[in-house]
């Protein structure tokens, strides 16, 4: 009898199987820093107690440096006053308020007021058959039309006849027709944390983001590093369009155009995988997997899935998952703006009859609505077995049992949505189902939506989540959108609602959906609750969320997030009482690492974690046998006993 037969016959195929747990998670999107349920609160603010309300007011002014700390008290530049937490919360809170979630976009990212768009242009002579013009000898053009004539007129001049008519560029700007977005909070500046010549505003994020995950453990990386064997991490990250501002794909393709050089960075820095790439390198220095899946916006739950793949297989022990997407620059907006997809102005102006759009109400999830808003965001999570978590003493924010990805079939349009998303969200529905039983998917569950604002997402995506609620007796579907807040981040989008998902474990507050007075006529909503006002859940009232994403080209997914307290339960199950007991004494200390790194990050006295050139190692720095290799700064060897697979056909 072979292996896994006595497995599967004493033991069962699933008891076997590694759950995958959330061990630490971080991050910064509009609503800022991800990390102990930050940017979660910012969304309920109104909500919440008033420490929490405080701590997360004072977070934002030393993200965004509108505040100082020295001595024990908070300043603000120029003035000589010492404020209180409490103080400060409360003098701040109107401005930091309009400095986050979805807003008019910043000169910083662009200047909306002058879009640059450069006409081209047929410049004929206004008398007779030639044009000429003077110039500097250093701008002549390589490669000169046959009806240039150039005379020199000094060492650094020259004069130019243009017999006919030629084509030119003429500088140009108009008014964006798309105003708002949702941008990271106003002031902070993640490359000015770090040596961050050259990064893309994207990386800049994802060593921010990353880096704000892995101290949320409370554990020091080289101490997780310790527990694991080299090749047992991965780390899968992406985003959905690449680093497309000037510093990576984006000058890579303007540069040539506008007269400048393309640098020796644009090039590798460019791609979709660097956010997996810089933290592998950068942040963990790990020899295990690192990967990117791309899914479009559905992406950060396609890297997820690979991850919960890896766990409960067995073949990784660790997973650090997450995206960076930076898509607030002219020529991605235009792009989305001229396919119809994005909220313009007047459109959101005439939803409410009045001249002048309120931009920060642009995205309406399920409501009347006229297009999507943008958004950018870095979200990271650190995915374990709960074989690992046990052996870290980690804390548990929740599980993820399983990820669904399925296609859409044959499409008229590659950008419209098809059939794929009922079978994500159904597999997901039943797997909470044959977990926790029915009782449970159907009155403690609900679901993240998609839910990009869009006419065409608000049917599609409402059928899905209505039939799927009808098929599994589910009577009132509480469900949330996040995007309402924080616009589209594109491939990150996924990373944002499973964010702010952790919170509702933390808060019992599932956030409403604040910009919208109504739902659309058209939206499936008879098995739904969608609502502007928050839904108090409690706690422990709600054992899974549903996470659901939708991508061009037919990309679906649809995961299951099960709260800390259900993921506590199956590990009990597995592992026993004592263990578990064990286990609560352990996270004592973690617990209190993530608490002071919180405490430091309010006080803007820490700093990302950034290892550029840090323990560098060439092949003869191993020492390679038979069995193992064994490689400088690892504590455990990288096991070369491979199992056969096909030991039925060898």
């Amino acid at each position: 009898m072979s292996l896994y037969v006595f497995k599967l016959l004493f033991f069962g195929e699933y008891e076997l199987s590694n759950l995958p747990v959330i061990i630490g998670f971080g991050g910064v999107n509009p609503a800022g820093r991800t990390s102990s349920h930050h940017g979660y609160r910012r969304l309920i603010l109104d909500s919440l107690d008033q420490q929490s309300r405080i701590d997360t007011l004072t977070d934002l002014a030393m993200l965004t440096n509108t505040a100082t700390y020295s001595n024990g008290h908070y300043h603000i530049p120029g003035q000589t006053q010492h404020y209180s937490p409490t103080q400060l919360a409360e003098y701040l809170s109107t401005q930091l308020q309009d400095a986050t979630l979805i807003r008019p976009i910043r000169p910083a990212a662009y200047d909306i007021h002058q879009l640059v768009l450069n006409k081209a242009a047929e410049i004929r002579p206004a008398s007779g058959d030639s044009t000429g013009i003077r110039m500097r000898k250093r701008h002549l053009p390589t490669q000169r039309p046959d009806t240039w004539k150039v005379t020199p007129i000094d060492d650094d001049t020259v004069e130019v006849t243009i017999s006919g008519s030629f084509n030119a560029i003429l500088p140009d700007s108009k008014r964006a027709r798309v105003s708002a977005a949702g941008q990271l909070p106003d002031g902070f500046a993640p490359g000015s944390l770090y040596q961050s010549r050259n990064h893309p505003r994207n990386l800049q994020m994802t060593v921010f983001g990353a880096s704000d995950a892995l101290k949320s453990t409370g554990i020091e990386w080289q101490d997780i590093q310790d527990q694991i064997r080299p090749d047992r991490i991965a780390v899968y990250a992406s985003n959905s369009i690449g680093q497309l501002d000037e510093a990576g794909f984006g000058g890579l393709l303007k540069n040539p155009s506008s007269g400048k050089r393309i640098t020796s960075k644009q090039m590798p820095l460019g791609y979709g995988q660097m956010p997996a790439d810089f933290v592998n390198a950068y942040l963990l220095g790990s020899v295990g997997a690192v990967g990117s899946a791309l899914g479009a916006c559905a992406t950060f739950l396609y890297n997820l899935r690979n991850a919960v793949d890896d766990i409960k297989s067995g073949r990784r022990d660790l997973v650090i998952v997450g995206g960076s997407d930076a898509p607030i620059t002219p020529e991605v907006m235009e792009g989305f703006r001229t396919m119809g997809a994005l909220a313009e102005d007047q459109d959101v102006a005439a939803l409410d009859a009045i001249a002048e759009a309120n931009l920060r109400r642009t995205s309406r999830p399920f409501s009347t609505n006229c297009g999507f808003t943008m958004g950018e965001a870095s979200q990271w999570i650190v995915l374990a077995s709960d074989e690992l978590a046990l052996k870290l003493g980690a804390q548990i924010h929740a599980a993820v049992p399983g990820v669904f990805v399925n296609a859409d079939g044959h499409k008229k349009s590659i950008s419209a949505p098809g059939i794929g998303n009922y079978i994500t969200l159904a597999k997901a529905a039943a797997l909470t189902e044959s977990m926790l039983g029915s009782q449970s998917l159907q009155q403690r569950s609900c679901v993240q939506a998609h839910g990009t604002s869009t006419p065409q997402n608000r049917v599609t995506e409402s059928h899905v989540l209505n039939q799927t609620a009808k098929a599994f007796a589910i009577e009132d579907w509480k469900v949330g959108a996040v995007k309402a807040y924080l616009g589209h981040s594109q491939g990150t989008a996924g990373g944002d609602q499973l964010a702010v998902s952790l919170g509702l474990w933390r808060y019992g507050i599932l956030p409403g959906i604040a910009t919208i007075d109504h739902v659309a006529d058209d939206v499936h909503a008879s098995h739904l609750s969608i609502q502007a006002q928050h839904h108090e859940l409690g706690t422990q009232g709600i054992d899974t969320v549903l996470l659901n994403s939708k991508g061009f080209g037919g990309n679906n997914a649809s995961a299951v997030l099960m709260g800390p307290h259900i993921a506590l339960q199956l590990m009990t199950k597995k592992h026993g009482t004592k263990a578990m007991t064990a286990l609560a004494l352990a996270q004592e200390k973690p617990a209190a690492v993530a608490a002071e790194y919180d405490t430091q990050a309010m006080r803007g006295q820490t700093q990302p974690t950034y290892k550029f050139g840090h323990n560098v190692l060439a092949g003869e720095d191993l020492s390679l046998g038979r069995h193992e290799i064994r490689i400088p700064g690892y504590a455990q060897a990288v096991d070369l006993s491979v199992s056969n697979p096909f030991d039925d056909m060898c």
